[in-house]
């Protein structure tokens, strides 16, 4: 007892660049450096933490400073070697940018350099966590760090080489750490194992290395802690999980089990017993996640090294994880992942952590109801094929035989006396609307109009718009458009419906059924066309039938001008008569007059 206990990381420090695991290009370029007398006043390490770079600092000051030096093997022994193996502050001064970060501190370390060192060659200022220091305290370095004196040198080391200065960087020599490999680490703990005398197996070995992320210092600090489990067994991967407190192989695949099998009354009871177990709800959720990334990994990669060496699997379990990957989709996994790290942010942010774990648990177990971005992509896929074939409509069925009329607006641009009456001086009035929507059938329809001159329009409401367009008269075409809808249309056969008797009772006699023969004539090409006008209560009239008149032929400008003047003083002189003529006195109204205010109140002239 009467040694003191001294930590595996720092017991097996690197002592030597010999002894540096995994930055052999650093090792390669300090070397040279060393070899051919080339030492710069200044250096600037990063790279992650726990990668050599403070150990590399002191291994270069050694070199520098030892009695036998420069040299690429320190002693060890003499007086500058073990002033830095103790971090005694004499030549070799270690400075915590964390907590020395102001501009009084830096001035502080500018007003000793003057002096000479006292065992070695250089002093040496290695400070840690520059990246720390204040803005004023950069630029307090700048000029010295540019020109120090001959015997002294900077290394400075940060984990966030990004925060540091521009103007810093440009006058250090930068290298930069990598994360050790997997490998590398498994190597430098087993030789640690043996010279310990820790019974561990290698698959806990690798599990050691898989979580200190690429850092030497965190695998050996994770080994020392392990190492005492290891007095009456061997140390195996149950037992780094448990110290790591992560979740076992074994109830991570039960859950993803249910989840593939959309068993939700099993998965919540699992997710219950891990949590009493100690787990916290963001642990089981970062354990999910993990398991579900080494899943796609195994769905996607078929080197059993590879796979070993980027996952957290190994032999015995990996035949099951592979048959497990058989059960999902790569986009699948991809979307469960989304899905976890969506409810890894809610749980951190919530109160209740539990209730957000036993909602992602139910909800992953029923991700096959979600929709996917692969089942959309297809979906979109299917429909436009079926847009360019012309096969996207489809069919319905329908309980009438009547073909029910589309709602539809068109575009009017007409020009009537009656337009003349309702503005001052304009001759035209436009009113733009949607276009008529396409009338879906529920069988194959056939062609209502044959061998006509021109392209003829294949549904109803398209007929009786271009028919009521035929016709010459303004007023008659009004009459049909608001008061009629067509019921059938075909060259047997038109049947048109009024709303009221006393409308039909027009539609069969005068002008008004010789203005629809004529058009009907006209447009179907029938030379006595069979129409038939017939009275429905029923009717709707609520949307109007607006028509698109075909424009005027051109006329030259001067007899368009005189066209409108002419128009515009008949308007004035009905004006002028209108204010003479004498108030009408009311009379009870007949039958005929009442037809005739109903076509006046609005549903008849617009």
């Amino acid at each position: 007892m009467d040694n003191k206990y001294i930590p595996l990381y720092r017991k097996y420090r690197p002592q030597t660049f010999h002894d540096l695991i995994g930055q052999e290009n650093i090792v390669h370029a300090l070397s040279n450096a060393i070899k051919l007398n080339r030492i710069a006043h200044a250096y600037l390490l990063c790279g992650p933490r726990g990668t050599g770079k403070t150990s590399s600092a002191r291994i270069l000051a050694k070199s520098l400073n030892c009695k036998e030096g420069p040299t690429l093997t320190p002693c060890g022994k003499c007086p500058a070697c073990l002033d830095i193996m103790n971090s005694i502050p004499v030549d070799v001064i270690e400075i915590d940018a964390a907590s020395n970060r102001s501009v009084e501190d830096t001035q502080a370390i500018l007003e000793k350099i003057q002096y000479v060192p006292v065992n070695g060659r250089y002093k040496i200022y290695v400070i840690d966590e520059v990246h720390m220091l204040s803005n004023h305290a950069f630029n307090a370095l700048l000029k010295t760090l540019e020109e120090p004196p001959e015997n002294v040198i900077f290394i400075l080391a940060t984990t966030e080489p990004h925060k540091v200065l521009d103007t810093i960087i440009s006058r250090c020599q930068r290298f930069d750490f990598r994360r050790i490999t997997t490998d590398d680490i498994v190597k430098r703990l087993q030789y640690i194992s043996e010279q310990e005398n820790i019974n561990i197996t290698k698959e806990a070995l690798y599990s050691i290395a898989k979580n200190s992320q690429g850092g030497m210092r965190d695998a050996l600090a994770l080994l020392d802690q392990i190492s005492v489990l290891g007095i009456n067994k061997q140390i195996d991967v149950p037992d780094v999980n448990e110290i790591l407190g992560k979740i076992s192989f074994d109830s991570l695949y039960e859950i993803v089990e249910c989840i593939a099998e959309s068993d939700c009354s099993k998965s919540v009871p699992l997710i219950d017993n891990i949590y009493s177990k100690g787990n916290e709800p963001v642990q089981i959720v970062t354990n999910l996640t993990g398991y579900f990334r080494d899943l796609m990994i195994v769905k996607n990669c078929s080197d059993k090294d590879l796979i070993y060496s980027l996952t957290q699997l190994n032999e015995l379990n990996l035949e099951k994880t592979q048959e497990q990957a058989k059960k999902f989709s790569v986009s699948e996994i991809i979307q469960i992942i989304d899905r976890l790290a969506y409810y890894a942010v809610q749980i951190k942010e919530t109160t209740n952590k539990y209730i957000w774990l036993e909602l992602a648990i139910i909800d992953l177990t029923n991700y096959k109801n979600l929709p996917s971005a692969e089942n959309l992509l297809k979906r979109i896929e299917v429909l436009e094929r079926q847009i360019e074939s012309g096969t996207h409509i489809q069919p319905q069925k329908v309980t009438t035989q009547a073909i029910q009329r589309p709602e539809f607006k068109e575009t009017i641009k007409n020009t009537s006396p009656t337009q003349v009456s309702d503005v001052n001086s304009e001759k035209q009035s436009e009113k733009l609307v949607s276009p008529v929507p396409e009338v879906v059938n529920p069988e194959p329809q056939k062609e209502v109009i044959q061998n006509q001159k021109q392209e003829q329009p294949s549904d109803m409401h398209t007929l009786w718009v271009s028919i009521l367009q035929s016709i010459d008269s303004p007023p008659n075409r009004a009459f049909y458009s608001n008061l009629s809808r067509p019921v059938q249309i075909s060259e047997e056969k038109i049947v048109i419906a009024f709303s009221k008797e006393m409308f039909v009772k027009q539609a069969k006699e005068g002008a008004k059924k010789q203005a629809l023969v004529a058009a009907v004539s006209k447009y179907m090409n029938i030379p006595n066309p069979n129409i038939e006008i017939i009275i429905n209560d029923n009717l709707d009239l609520t949307k109007k039938t607006v028509i698109t008149q075909p424009a005027p032929e051109k006329k030259e400008e001067h007899d368009l001008r005189k066209q409108e003047e002419e128009e515009y003083q008949a308007f004035v002189e009905a004006k002028e008569e209108e204010k003479n003529a004498p108030p009408v006195k009311p009379v009870d109204s007949s039958s005929q007059a009442a037809m005739v205010k109903e076509l006046f109140d609005g549903k008849y002239i617009n």
